[in-house]
């Protein structure tokens, strides 16, 4: 059974120091404790949750056994009872050690039975006490208390300033507490003793029991005004804290009960304008789309995670607009959406051969990955990359392969990308965030297995936003690609039946690792023969159209064309020759317009009124055979050239002399050359010490250009044993190879793109390495018909064959 020990206006708990006896302490800051009016015996109660001050007068409720014969027992003696509070009030049967021994000697005024057996007592607190002795426990608490009667202290102004402040801050305490009445400041403005107002105020307050329990136990008036006025003060931060907390969190509240209402109003407003109603109907049918689209479980998975998330926030919100974002390009890729290819082989040749002249390794390669198609489904599309010099139509081919293959065509040009999002793109955390450039043209193809062209393959950079070219090697390996995850998108999406092509002028610069990846096909440049096809099939046609001419209009004499190949562009292959076409479609425009003519004819004779002076003209004097001047064989990035070495002997100290913009290799080929000639100088017929009384300058033309790399070798011993014995060179050799200090040739790069510029300059002899000559094939047989190759392996046979024999 419980003591219903309450008191219905104040209530309170907590614990404070105990014992089982207790004497009365020591006067506090002086002053004198009173001694106990009477020896005699209490009943006791111990208080649940309730400490009664003196002078207070209130009810409260008993229950337990003990405490009704305690009070019962008060009743038949002097109506005097002990009140001392618990420390823990959840005990149920205290012990001496479970209550303080510092209490209230009270007067019961009233007391109510009521149903239950409990009952309801009033009393009146009369003084403080302390336990002495407790006599007995049974049936009830038997105590011998001293009561410590109150000893007002005279009235000093130390005594009525803090009088003041403890009313100034209570005063403070009752304005911000909601649980307090103001009306009790007036009650206790009124009271002039200072022991008696702490002992009201702190009965007014709601304090825990310990707290209540050291103003009870402050004897001396001052000491009792500190312990008020700093329970006080403590009172009022925290309720000043509460007050900040209540106001945050109403305000708060009021918010979004703001938001609330004004959502339900734009949402009133778009059900009227029959508008969706929020982002929970537009994501139910983003739910009902995504059950509809054929993609891994993962990516649906993360899909749908990201429209329920979508689902849950308010349309205004900003995180709602890029999360719409995101989703819309989830639905904007083709997943699962190929075009059907077109494995007619035979059509697919005639596509290419129509719209492209020659380039007969890539056709070949794309009919065979047509075949093997058609005979299997299972084959993943190849990763080619087109090698060749500018204009020798390697864009242009990659969109025939795709209408050969009736598939949609994406091109993505990697000149200058320095940035790895330009790939991969940006993560969502990034404002402005979007998907790559790969995801973003599969979306614009509207299929997952378009054609797609990374162009300039090998002018790919890289700095401090990461390295493209590592973030290709995921894309254009088939063993990967088939679970390329975007880094917007984070998620997987099947590449691998995408048809991957890359183009580059040179090899050289792409990384070893992204090379690996890919099938290289080499393009050559074109001669003047195929040019001229490619000029009457493509070129001319194009541009009349672009200019608004007519197939009538203007027509070509034989040789024309050829003029304009031979002396106003020299390239491998066309770009140069379509712009002097088309500048040639517009001046004939222009006669047509101005003139009135009805059509004109562009005779070889009538070029240079058109185009200007001729940029290229025959040199009579590389018609001629001449001692020290060698025509040489070189490769570049932007096709084959030849070079003029020249070589010749002054008086001197035996120097060396090298000029021409020479790389640090050239150099060193040169000087081997030079090693060679001074240890076969008596098989030569070189007479004298030549190395101690002759210098010898070596010279390449157009020195402001580069040069670098070994294969002018053997062009430099000839041209040094030419200048050294007097023997002219024919003109009508060029040559190329490596040379050793043992005579030796080596083999070579480039052999096609160096012949092509050989026979463009009109020689007729090639000499070249022996083991080049597996090379020779790859040569267009129209060339190859009027070359003659001479294979060698020393140098002894390329003197033999290079320098001219006196009749």
């Amino acid at each position: 059974m419980n003591d219903n020990e309450k008191n219905n206006t104040l209530p309170g708990t907590t614990e404070a120091p105990q014992g089982a006896s207790v004497s009365v302490p020591a006067a506090e800051n002086g002053d004198s404790v009173a001694k106990p009016a009477s020896e005699d015996f209490i009943p006791m109660i111990p208080l649940r949750g309730i400490t009664i001050f003196p002078s207070m007068v209130l009810h409260f409720d008993i229950g337990r056994e003990k405490s009704i014969a305690a009070l019962e027992k008060a009743m038949m003696l002097s109506q005097t009872v002990f009140l001392a509070s618990q420390i823990n009030s959840d005990t149920e049967l205290p012990t001496p050690a479970d209550f303080y021994h510092t209490g209230t000697v009270a007067k019961i005024k009233q007391m109510l039975r009521l149903p239950g057996n409990n009952v309801r007592v009033l009393v009146e607190g009369q003084s403080r006490g302390v336990i002495e002795e407790i006599l007995s426990e049974v049936p009830y608490f038997k105590c011998r208390v001293r009561t410590i009667p109150e000893q007002e202290p005279s009235h000093t102004p130390e005594l009525e300033a803090a009088m003041r402040t403890v009313l100034a801050t209570f005063k403070t305490y009752l304005e911000n507490s909601p649980n307090i009445s103001t009306e009790i400041y007036s009650t206790v403005e009124s009271i002039h003793e200072a022991g008696r107002l702490c002992d009201i105020i702190a009965g007014h307050l709601p304090l825990k029991t310990e707290d209540k329990q050291k103003v009870l136990e402050a004897f001396s008036v001052p000491s009792r005004l500190v312990a008020v006025s700093e329970i006080l003060t403590r009172e009022n931060e925290i309720l000043l804290i509460e007050k900040n907390i209540s106001s945050k969190v109403k305000e708060q509240m009021d918010r979004n009960q703001k938001e609330y209402y004004l959502n339900e109003q734009i949402k009133a407003i778009r059900q009227e304008l029959g508008e969706e109603e929020d982002t929970r109907s537009e994501a139910d049918g983003w739910l009902k789309k995504l059950a509809e689209l054929p993609m891994p479980d993962a990516a649906r998975e993360k899909a749908e995670k990201e429209i329920k998330r979508f689902s849950r926030m308010p349309s205004s919100s900003p995180d709602a607009t890029v999360l719409r974002s995101y989703i819309e390009w989830i639905f904007d890729l083709p997943w699962g959406n190929y075009s059907e290819d077109n494995l007619d082989v035979s059509r697919a040749e005639a596509i290419l051969n129509e719209d492209h002249y020659g380039l007969e390794k890539v056709k070949e390669r794309v009919l065979e990955y047509l075949s093997v198609m058609k005979l299997s489904n299972g084959m993943k599309a190849p990763i080619l990359c087109l090698v060749g010099p500018p204009g020798t139509g390697k864009t242009s081919i990659a969109k025939s392969i795709a209408r050969a293959l009736g598939r949609k065509f994406v091109r993505m040009s990697l000149g200058g990308v320095r940035d790895e999002a330009e790939i991969r793109g940006h993560r969502r955390t990034y404002i402005g965030a979007i998907p790559g450039r790969i995801i973003s043209g599969i979306r614009e193809a509207g299929t997952a297995n378009p054609v797609f062209l990374f162009d300039e393959v090998d002018k790919i950079g890289s700095d401090f936003r990461g390295d493209p070219a590592s973030a290709l090697l995921e894309v254009l390996d088939p063993e990967q690609n088939a679970t390329f995850t975007d880094h917007y998108l984070e998620m997987p999406f099947d590449l691998s039946k995408v048809m991957f092509l890359t183009t580059a002028n040179t090899t050289e610069t792409i990384p070893r690792p992204l090379l690996d990846r890919m099938e290289v096909i080499e393009i050559s440049g074109y001669t003047d023969e195929e040019k001229i096809h490619i000029a009457e099939r493509y070129l001319v046609p194009k541009q009349k159209k672009e200019n608004g001419l007519l197939p009538d209009q203007l027509t070509f004499a034989d040789g024309a064309i050829l003029s304009i190949i031979s002396h106003y562009t020299r390239e491998s292959g066309v770009r140069n020759l379509e712009r002097q076409i088309g500048s040639v479609c517009r001046k004939a425009a222009r006669k047509i317009v101005q003139e009135g003519a009805e059509t004109v004819e562009v005779k070889p004779d009538e070029l240079e009124e058109l185009l200007g002076k001729m940029k290229y003209l025959d040199d009579d004097s590389s018609k001629k055979d001449q001692i020290g001047v060698v025509n040489g064989m070189a490769w570049t990035s932007v096709g084959g050239t030849t070079l003029t070495v020249e070589a010749a002997v002054l008086p001197g100290g035996g120097q060396i002399v090298l000029t021409g913009h020479l790389g640090d290799v050239m150099q060193e080929s040169a000087r081997a050359a030079f090693s060679y000639v001074r240890q076969h100088a008596e098989e030569l017929g070189i007479e004298g010490p030549f190395y101690k009384e002759k210098d010898l300058h070596i010279h390449v033309p157009e020195g402001a250009v580069p040069k670098d790399g070994p294969s002018a070798g053997v062009t430099m011993l000839t041209a040094i044993v030419s200048a050294l014995t007097g023997t002219p060179v024919s003109h009508t050799v060029a040559m190329t190879g490596e040379i050793t200090l043992r005579g030796k040739v080596l083999a070579i790069g480039g052999l096609k793109e160096k012949v092509l510029a050989a026979y463009r300059n009109g020689c007729t002899k090639i000499i070249l390495p022996r083991e080049n000559m597996r090379d020779v094939p790859e040569i267009p047989e129209s060339v190859r018909e009027k070359l003659t190759f001479v294979p060698v392996e020393t140098a002894d046979e390329v003197l033999r064959e290079a320098l001219v024999k006196e009749s």
